[in-house]
């Protein structure tokens, strides 16, 4: 799996560019208010809200707000969210695959439909492209998280593998940990045992092969990506464009 830190290197980089917008916030706020929903408002018995309060911290969302939208989430009149996802071709054959969560379907289908086909791009039916990805969880890990528990890089490695890891990288400050879609619920376990919070965890769509393309045509990709995430409903746009040091660096 080596190469593939690229794609939690470019979601922590596009994180912090989404804070900025406090996008990554709506993102988080939604996803809190799907889980309430289904398990309740108790994170110790609701293992999906446990979860997206752990990120809300990684992302530096401060306490109140996380308290807010959970309380929030509770009420009858709060917005109800649906889970969907949209898979498509953009220009060049590259595949693109968009998660959502929005109260109103018809608005995202259009507003989707929209970004592809101005980027030359086309909706397809479920199910068409996701022969492309494999649903990995991914988990980054601070170093420095790890340090305060008094674990060395290989004790860290082996407690992670013995809970399921298939790949572990340990670079630029992080550790980038990949299970199968099975273990996720397993390693979320193992690191609050450790008593290690990762900065973020999620399934993540990694593609089996990427797509190379020159200078402007990718810039014209990302641009469609831009568009994509720029969308309220959406909560992630998985891709399988060869992503270079060059790109991103511009993202």
């Amino acid at each position: 799996m080596s190469g593939h830190s690229k794609w939690s290197t470019i979601k922590r980089k596009k994180g912090a560019l989404d804070a900025k917008r406090s996008k990554i916030f709506s993102r988080i706020i939604k996803e809190i208010n799907i889980a309430v929903k289904e398990g309740g408002n108790d994170p110790e018995g609701n293992p999906r809200l446990r979860l997206a309060i752990a990120n809300a911290k990684g992302a530096n969302m401060p306490k109140d707000n996380i308290q807010r939208a959970i309380s929030k989430a509770g009420d009858k009149d709060a917005a109800n969210f649906q889970e969907i996802t949209y898979e498509g071709y953009a220009n060049h054959g590259v595949a693109v695959y968009i998660e959502c969560l929005t109260d109103n379907q018809q608005r995202t289908v259009a507003n989707i439909r929209s970004y592809l086909n101005k980027h030359n791009g086309k909706l397809e039916t479920n199910g068409a492209l996701s022969f492309l990805f494999d649903r990995k969880g991914v988990f980054s890990v601070s170093e420095k998280v790890v340090e305060a528990k008094e674990m060395d890089e290989e004790a860290f490695m082996m407690e992670v593998i013995d809970a399921g890891a298939e790949d572990v990288e340990h670079e630029e400050g992080f550790y980038n940990i990949y299970t199968a879609m099975e273990d996720f619920g397993s390693m979320v376990k193992k690191l609050e045992e450790l008593g290690v919070e990762a900065e973020n965890a999620e399934l993540q769509r990694i593609p089996k092969t990427t797509v190379k393309l020159e200078k402007d045509a990718a810039q014209g990709m990302l641009k469609l990506i831009d568009a994509l995430e720029d969308d309220d409903d959406v909560q992630n746009v998985f891709h399988n464009l060869e992503l270079t040091e060059e790109m991103m660096d511009s993202m």
